[in-house]
């Protein structure tokens, strides 16, 4: 077989099966890419040797007939995830030459479901992004290009890095983690799947923390089936992370029937934005159209909170980033600044952090420390919990009126260029979160699924939205919009 790193998880583990091919080729295969994409930034530290021993103890478990689904498939790992003995920066100066003593559960539970490591993979700075150009690596770029035009364009944040290697085609699959969206805005960017699960499904021990209410792991995949497979791998309860669900973890690629008669489907309202382009527009008809015709009941539904989710989103968000981010001080990993004569251990945080964090992090971390401040913490915090209950409590009235999933654009553009937004306005680049926010902010699960390309050939996704813990049926109905939309565009090699 040629070509072995264009195949996806389900063909990968149907053809080392069957004996055609072995996790030895694929992986091979992929890191042979990898070597040529150095223009994507995509991959940040390759580990060619600890892949290499995996693909060929996944052989064996393949021959020996007791493999796993995941078994042999070669992955990235975002550079969030902590992998024993590779470094693990989260794209910030600060973590540099931090290598962990210990595995994070979902990499553990990959492992041992016998999937291949080939290398971390870069993403924005502690996840906070939406273009990938916080990174202290260098920008991830997008192997899509607009027509004749060689811009360099975003792949997306903060899982740039996870988005730009899938859509090129350097792995089979990759993990990421959305917190306002970073799954779901980049599988948009660059024609992918890309799936969020419902807060607590999936294990955050590990897992380099940005806002802890809203953090989820995730699979990015080539099609909505090998989103299924990896998922149901990166599943289950783990007692080191109290806020994981302890559910039996479904066999999602058995969910995937494609059978969506008498499912409803809800159009929220408030997702019609003024000023969205008419190719989303368009879009985002075409794709319930598709539902409609697969058999599914479509109904107008409203979320009256929706307007608010950003502001809470942008304040609930930086106030646990200025929490968390305060363990990293220079004393016991990461970098640390050179001190003067004199200087104490004060001086030794100021000039740490200063160095160590990018201009990105340290104005989220300035805005968390604002809103959680004594006199500010009542008006906006609080105030942020309280609008974020009322947005929970949106979605929870559509689904008790029998609304099984809510269809509504990814993102509010195609990809951008790298750069454009340099000279804007923060709230520009947050605005691209504008469809996804609601979704962390509810806990609830989403999924990104490429269905079109704008008129310059970009790819375009709509997000499906499910009730909490469904994330099988929520699957089904992705998996029957994506066999109507029938999108199969690749990019064309130009790295």
């Amino acid at each position: 077989m040629s070509e072995l790193s264009k195949l996806t998880i389900a063909q990968a583990r149907d053809a080392m099966r069957k004996g055609d091919t072995t996790s030895a080729e694929i992986t091979q295969a992929c890191l042979t890419e990898i070597e040529g994409a150095g223009a994507l930034g995509a991959f940040v530290h390759n580990t060619p040797q600890i892949a290499t021993e995996q693909a060929k103890a996944a052989d064996a478990r393949i021959k020996a007939g007791d493999a796993p689904d995941m078994c042999g498939v070669p992955l990235g790992i975002k550079d969030l995830f902590c992998t024993k003995g590779v470094p693990s920066q989260a794209a910030s100066r600060i973590l540099e030459g931090f290598k962990p003593e210990y595995e994070s559960t979902v990499t553990t539970q990959l492992f041992d479901a016998g999937a291949v490591m080939l290398g971390k993979l870069n993403m924005d700075e502690f996840a906070m992004g939406s273009s990938n150009e916080t990174s202290v690596y260098g920008n991830a770029v997008n192997p899509w290009r607009r027509g004749n035009d060689d811009a360099a364009l975003t792949p997306g944040g903060s899982s740039g890095g996870s988005a730009s290697a899938v859509a090129a085609d350097l792995c089979l699959a990759a993990t990421g983690t959305d917190t306002g969206g970073s799954i779901r805005q980049p599988a948009a960017f660059v024609g992918i799947a890309g799936m969020k699960p419902t807060y607590g499904r999936v294990s955050r021990w590990g897992v380099v923390a940005f806002a802890s209410s809203l953090d989820q792991a995730g699979p990015m995949t080539k099609d909505v089936r090998d989103a299924a497979i990896m998922l149901e791998a990166m599943c289950g309860h783990d007692p080191k992370d109290s806020t994981s669900a302890d559910l039996a973890v479904p066999n999602f690629e058995a969910a995937l029937t494609g059978d969506i008669k008498g499912k409803t489907i809800g159009i929220p309202k408030e997702y019609r934005m003024e000023g969205m382009p008419e190719e989303i527009e368009k879009l985002w008809a075409d794709g319930t159209a598709m539902l409609k015709d697969a058999g599914a009941r479509v109904v107008d539904i409203t979320l009256p909170h929706t307007k608010y989710a950003l502001p809470a989103y942008y304040v609930i968000a930086p106030a646990e980033a200025s929490s968390n981010l305060a363990r990293y001080d220079g004393v016991r990993f990461g970098h640390r600044a050179k001190l003067a004569q004199g200087d104490g251990i004060t001086e030794m945080y100021e000039k740490t952090r200063a160095e160590g964090f990018g201009a990105e992090v340290q104005r989220r971390v300035m805005v968390g420390t604002y809103v959680l401040s004594a006199g500010f913490y009542d008006a906006y915090y609080n105030r942020a919990r309280k609008v974020r209950a009322l947005i929970k409590q949106d979605f929870e009235t559509v689904f008790a009126d029998g609304v099984d999933a809510i269809l509504t654009p990814a993102t509010p553009s195609a990809a951008f260029g790298l750069g454009e937004m340099a000279d804007a306005d923060p709230i520009q680049m947050y605005l691209n979160d504008i469809f996804t926010v609601t979704v962390n902010l509810a806990g609830l699960p989403g999924i990104a699924v490429p269905t079109g390309v704008d008129k310059q050939g970009l790819p375009l996704g709509l997000q499906l939205i499910g009730r909490p813990w469904e994330e099988a049926e929520l699957l089904n109905v992705a998996y029957s919009l994506e066999q109507s939309a029938g999108f199969v565009a690749k990019p064309a090699k130009w790295w």
